[in-house]
């Protein structure tokens, strides 16, 4: 009998350990039917206590690791007005990308009817100064009438034209939709891959005013001045600060002294070669474009003057003016604006703008002294290889051809960009 109770005690505490160690699974198939000891019934006696305590301290700790890996902090979450702010800024960049592309396309359209308008006006308006040269009587008052009337018409559009640049127009709404369409790719990843903040919301709408008003849509008021007095890189980013996408290392962030020279070289370069060449390159597309904008209507009023002669006593000059004239303002408008010569300026002026968007950049981040507020070095560095053309060896080829040049007292006769 004595056996038996202590074989039911020793069996009831064993399924009442084995309930606290395997909680909340319990398995009464896993009870051993092997009768047990003496010295096992006191060893398990004395253990029960300490093994209870282990296992809920096991428990809990696991209860605290699966809720601190499944529920995020509350720091981690954004905050809804914020998401709710960037999907409406994103929307409004998308409409942004569809207005200047489908502007750009009608300025483009008016750049070749206006084109081939004028030149067919002028060279309709030569043809009749040459036979009004030749015709006797009532039919000479009629074509010179016209033909001067034509040319008049002519100037003005060429006025007009000349002063709008359709060619550079285009080019303007070609940059813009581009810089608008990576502005919106920047808001996805925000949203998709970080934790946005109010900040992100500032820097989001500083960046579509900065596009806005480096390519405005407007003619009237706001247009760019497409003859300036001096040539200055486009300007399309905000100039108040630039923000640094940080990872909050501190372990170097992927930078060394190494890295840091070499990029003190880029910057070098980039001043001293491609952004101080491309804006001469400007200077000079300006200058060809200002001497064209002026010789057009310049030579379609001598032919108009040239017309309104014709049949006086100065008829056959006058005739060979109104003629002469006119076939050389339609090569020179068809040199303008066929050419695209306003497209030329401002296709330097924007690539200059893009050299010294680089340059700040770099600037930027170096005069960061804290390294984990920087953008990661190596991410850094292959993205600044990636925009110049160039592999990750041949910038440091670039940076150390930089470095010898200077130290001898040579100028570098390589250019940073490869692209351009």
């Amino acid at each position: 009998m004595g056996i038996e109770m202590a074989y039911s005690s020793s069996r009831c505490r064993r399924g009442m350990i084995r309930a606290t160690i395997n909680m909340p699974k319990l398995r009464t198939s896993g009870i051993s039917l092997k009768l047990p000891t003496r010295d096992l019934v006191q060893e398990v006696l004395d253990m029960g206590v300490g093994l209870t305590a282990a296992t809920t301290g096991h428990v809990e700790k696991k209860y605290e690791s699966i809720t601190d890996t499944t529920f995020p902090s509350v720091s981690n979450v954004s905050d809804p007005m914020v998401i709710a702010k960037l999907h409406a800024i994103m929307e409004a960049v998308a409409d942004r990308v569809e207005m200047h592309k489908n502007i750009g396309e009608q300025r483009d359209n008016w750049n070749h009817l206006l084109l081939t308008s004028i030149n067919a006006i002028t060279l309709t308006a030569a043809t009749m100064a040459g036979i009004a040269a030749t015709s006797v009587g009532g039919p000479l008052v009629a074509l010179k009438l016209s033909s001067t009337l034509m040319y008049l018409a002519a100037t003005g559009m060429l006025v007009v034209m000349n002063k709008i640049q359709p060619s550079q127009l285009v080019e303007e709404q070609r940059n813009a939709v581009r810089l608008f369409k990576q502005l919106h790719g920047q808001i996805q990843r925000t949203l998709s891959c970080g934790t946005p903040t109010s900040t992100d919301v500032e820097e989001a709408m500083e960046k579509v005013l900065a596009l806005d008003k480096a390519y405005p849509l407007p003619l009237l008021g706001a247009m760019l001045d497409k003859f300036p007095k001096t040539v200055e890189p486009a300007v399309w980013w905000p100039q108040n600060k630039q923000r640094q996408r940080h990872s909050g290392r501190t372990d170097g962030n992927g930078w060394s002294m190494e890295l840091e020279e070499e990029m003190r070289e880029v910057v070098g370069v980039l001043k001293r070669k491609d952004t101080e060449d491309y804006l001469r390159l400007g200077k000079i597309a300006l200058k060809v474009n200002k001497i064209l904008a002026i010789s057009g209507p310049l030579l379609t009023g001598l032919a108009a003057c040239g017309t309104a002669f014709v049949g006086s006593s100065h008829g056959p000059w006058a005739a060979t003016l109104g003629v002469v004239a006119g076939a050389m303002a339609s090569v020179v408008n068809t040199m303008e604006h066929g050419g695209q010569v306003g497209m030329v300026f401002e296709m330097y002026r924007s690539t200059a703008g893009f050299f010294r968007l680089m340059e700040e950049t770099i600037e930027s981040n170096l005069s960061e002294r804290d390294v984990g507020r920087r953008e990661n070095g190596e991410l850094f560095e292959m993205k600044v290889a990636l925009q110049l053309g160039r592999s990750l060896s041949g910038l440091k080829d670039l940076a150390a051809s930089s470095y010898s040049s200077s130290k001898n007292g040579d100028a570098i006769e390589e250019f940073a960009s490869k692209l351009f």
